[in-house]
């Protein structure tokens, strides 16, 4: 084997993965190479604190970097003129009625610096079928009918890992991501994960942790009793303006 490559998994989706402390430093965190997208095999990584991330033409690859990316529910960070702004706003929030076109969204998405996607067909049709089974949820953000803002990621136990989210209107994503954490924070979830670092996402309270305290945490909260299902029902429909009533999400718990 080149020692330069992380393992191949093999055909079993129930197979263990490699412990995270054996993912390279270049490119940092890529842990395995190959099998597939199945449910089983994807559960088994986020429990364990791995993701998949490639391109088109690339075998699927794992990774679990270090640090690690992630946002305390209560702490997620809205500027002073931003929240003055939501207060006019127009735009509503809903879960899980708008997954197939948040997904879409942020596949179609340009991202500076970025040719393409990485959320290729495959990866779609993986988390769609995440999404049926109640594992898989998109926090949507309207005006009117119109899909303006969105993120989408996958809970296990009472751990949300953040996979993607968009604007089609300036703010989009950063409300979805905001009334995300706080429906979060009000259901008893401390955390979302946000995989790897970028300046817009620290801007907004993200924060650095080490991987073996983050390996911790996610493992903790994974194992908290929490069924899988869908969304739209738990979360209803509230107006986004509600996000601009506190600084921080804890500050004002949305209900439900």
């Amino acid at each position: 084997m080149n020692p330069q490559l992380p393992p191949w998994l093999p055909p079993d989706p129930e197979a263990p993965f490699p412990p995270p402390e054996q993912a390279l430093r270049q490119p940092d965190g890529l842990l395995a190479i190959g099998g597939d997208l199945s449910p089983a095999r994807l559960l088994n990584a986020y429990r364990h604190g791995i993701f998949p991330w490639y391109s088109q033409g690339q075998p699927i690859l794992w990774w679990s970097p270090d640090p690690r990316t992630v946002f305390r529910t209560e702490r997620v960070h809205l500027s002073r003129r931003f929240r003055r702004e939501l207060r006019r706003s127009r735009w509503t929030v809903r879960a899980d009625t708008a997954f197939d076109a948040v997904i879409e969204a942020c596949a179609a998405i340009p991202r500076p610096g970025q040719r393409g996607t990485w959320i290729v067909p495959e990866m779609r049709a993986a988390y769609r079928r995440l999404h049926a089974l109640g594992h898989a949820h998109s926090f949507e953000v309207f005006d009117g009918a119109r899909l303006v803002g969105g993120i989408y990621g996958v809970a296990v136990g009472r751990m949300f890992f953040g996979e993607s989210m968009f604007s089609a209107e300036s703010g989009g994503s950063k409300v979805a991501l905001a009334a995300l954490a706080r429906q979060l924070y009000a259901w008893g979830w401390p955390l979302i994960d946000a995989q790897v670092e970028n300046d817009h996402l620290l801007r907004l309270g993200a924060e650095r942790w080490p991987r073996p305290r983050f390996l911790a945490a996610a493992a903790a909260q994974c194992a908290a009793p929490e069924p899988p299902g869908l969304w739209a029902a738990r979360v209803g429909e509230w107006p986004a303006r509600r996000l601009a009533e506190a600084a921080e999400p804890g500050a004002a718990p949305m209900p439900g």
